[in-house]
């Protein structure tokens, strides 16, 4: 007949276990931690800005002016300009971006609601290159141009919200748009 443990050690045993598995899960991921605002990349255009990491939006937003939708192939494209000061150089960037629209977004608010589209950027971020969805709004009046959303947090990692500007932008700037 197998001797049983005493509940107190099976307990012991099991609080181990978790806490092994714990570390092993910490130490694996390798992500750096970023602050709550971070200096990041649009491209292909190469221009620095400000993005603001926001845990309570799900989905990303970029700033956009002059949104002309149009279609193309037949499907729902979408023009618009980006116009945005790069902090690196405190410079105006304008360029004339166009891309396939992925989704449309209503965003309900105290004015409101209203549609948005979704397209596709690739943006970098510390050392990487992200090909994030992003709803396109006027943010002429928000101190961030980029703001990051949940479901692109999620690729990033964690996120101090004591911090800023933790990650130095070094991605190769990638010519074009595939």
């Amino acid at each position: 007949m197998p001797l049983r443990q005493p509940a107190s050690r099976r307990l012991l045993c099991g609080l181990a276990s978790l806490l092994v598995w714990f570390s092993a899960t910490a130490l694996a991921d390798s992500r750096p931690v970023l602050g709550w605002v971070e200096k990041g990349l649009i491209l292909p255009e190469g221009v620095a800005v400000k993005f603001k990491l926001d845990t309570g939006a799900l989905t990303s937003s970029m700033h956009a002016e002059n949104i002309d939708r149009f279609e193309k192939d037949g499907e729902k494209w979408v023009r618009f300009d980006l116009d945005v000061k790069d902090i690196n150089t405190d410079k105006r960037v304008d360029s004339r971006v166009e891309r396939k629209i992925e989704r449309e977004l209503t965003v309900r608010g105290a004015a409101g609601k209203e549609d948005r589209p979704v397209v596709k950027m690739k943006v970098c971020l510390g050392t990487q290159v992200y090909e994030e969805e992003f709803s396109l709004n006027d943010r002429d009046d928000m101190l961030y141009p980029v703001l990051l959303g949940r479901r692109t947090l999620e690729k990033l990692g964690p996120v101090d919200s004591s911090r800023t500007f933790t990650a130095e932008p070094d991605c190769a700037v990638q010519a074009g748009n595939d």
